[in-house]
């Protein structure tokens, strides 16, 4: 038998309507959006991600809002996701059953905007991932504004408004024991997301670097760079004394002066906790040890780039030129830029895209009933005073004037162009960044 064409007007018909049904079975693609709720914006996206790297701004992803109010989260997989590199960090995603049939609710509760990647890379790779895996989920997002009482308070919002699993970076590791404890009582898995929940049982998984790593790199990058110096004397700017990571940096880091000074070799003049990690705080604590020392710094630890910014700007207030080494942590742009100019001596890259992408993925495991691979956490566990929890912990990289173009850049966390603004060209071509 022979099928007889169908006349050119029936055939427009039909792709008309099977154009019809096709985009309305897309949504148009808007992103489809839940009335806010005191735990935060639910979406189910569908919207476009940004493609290219992190912004430089601390409210880098769209739609980012002051962190102490609920903020919209607008995710998906269309248009692409950020770039961003996995610093040489081993594929551990990969081994969950992606669903567009599963549906359910998460939270993801971040803990500040002080330090500029958790809006601008964490939010965003997390939320690109998790929703490649599970497109019909929903994501309760918030950022505390590094206030732990109004972290508290999004998530029992988060667990009222349905949330099944949450992904936790604290802003107090201690007092986040509440959270995991209220969640256990629940019945809803936590992960530890970046920085440990202490003294809880009700954490599942915790994810983040070799904390102590990132200190000893940081202490013996400023060791190497002041060889040559006679006797000198540094200045310690550590973290947050309420974020479990900061005390590990500063441990990792006292491993490599300690030493040292015991030796006579190096004299720690002045050590400081930095509350909030903030940057304001870090200047001040530099214009004190500058005044108690006369000025007379060989050297500055500082435990991340925001504190690195702070200690900076105190000394340049102060006339100091040539500018000591001063560490650094997180390859902020801002951090990079430094370091080609020579104001900062190092950072620590951290690739976040990893970091988030697998707790993405525990998330839609825990959430979906699907088991965890042994080989995702390697057996590792990691105690936090009141139980070993499973761990994931990645490793850092020191980054110099000497191998940006091999990190951060090699990797697409930030793009030659984001680096060599105007500002920086000349810097940049001499560093071979072109």
């Amino acid at each position: 038998m022979h099928l007889q064409p169908a006349p050119n007007r029936f055939v427009v018909l039909v792709l008309l309507v099977i154009t019809a049904l096709v985009v309305a079975a897309c949504g148009g693609g808007a992103a489809e959006e839940v009335s806010p709720t005191a735990g935060g914006v639910v979406t189910t996206a569908t919207a476009a991600m940004p493609s290219g790297s992190p912004a430089a701004s601390p409210t880098g992803s769209p739609a980012a809002s002051p962190a102490a109010s609920p903020a919209a989260s607008p995710v998906g997989t269309p248009g692409g996701t950020p770039t961003g590199g996995t610093g040489g960090v081993q594929d551990l995603t990969g081994w969950a059953t992606p669903s567009d049939t599963e549906d359910g609710t998460i939270a993801l509760l971040l803990p500040e905007t002080k330090t500029a990647r958790y809006e601008s890379a964490d939010r965003p790779f997390f939320e690109a991932y998790f929703q490649e895996l599970c497109p019909n989920c929903q994501i309760i997002y918030n950022n505390a504004n590094q206030d732990a009482a109004t972290q508290q308070q999004q998530a029992e919002a988060a667990l009222t408004n349905g949330a099944q699993v949450l992904v936790l970076d604290p802003v107090d590791s201690a007092a986040a024991a509440a959270i995991a404890e209220q969640a256990q009582a629940q019945g809803v898995p936590v992960i530890a997301y970046d920085r440990a929940i202490l003294n809880s049982e009700g954490v599942s998984y915790y994810i983040s670097f070799d904390n102590v790593e990132v200190g000893r790199l940081q202490a013996q990058t400023l060791v190497d760079a002041l060889e040559g110096v006679d006797d000198p004397q540094i200045v310690m700017i550590n973290g947050s004394p309420t974020d479990n990571n900061a005390g590990e940096f500063k441990e990792g880091a006292h491993s490599v002066f300690d030493p040292l000074v015991d030796a006579g070799e190096l004299t720690i003049a002045m050590e400081y906790d930095t509350p909030d990690w903030s940057p304001d705080q870090a200047q001040n604590e530099m214009q004190q040890a500058l005044t108690a020392l006369g000025n007379q710094v060989d050297g500055v630890y500082a435990a991340n780039d925001g504190t690195a910014s702070g200690a900076i700007a105190a000394m340049k207030a102060a006339g100091i030129s040539p500018l000591p080494p001063v560490t650094g942590q997180d390859a902020e742009l801002a951090g990079i830029q430094r370091i080609l100019i020579g104001e900062q001596y190092m950072t620590v890259y951290k690739a976040i895209q990893p970091e988030a992408e697998i707790a993405a993925e525990l998330a839609f495991a825990l959430l979906t009933g699907q088991d965890v691979p042994e080989s995702v956490t390697g057996g590792q566990t990691a105690n936090n005073g009141a139980t070993d929890v499973p761990a994931i912990l990645l490793t850092p990289v020191a980054v110099t004037q000497d191998n940006i173009a091999d990190t951060v850049v090699a990797d697409d966390f930030w793009t030659v162009d984001e680096i060599c603004t105007p500002e920086y060209a000349d810097a940049c071509a001499e560093a071979g960044l072109e």
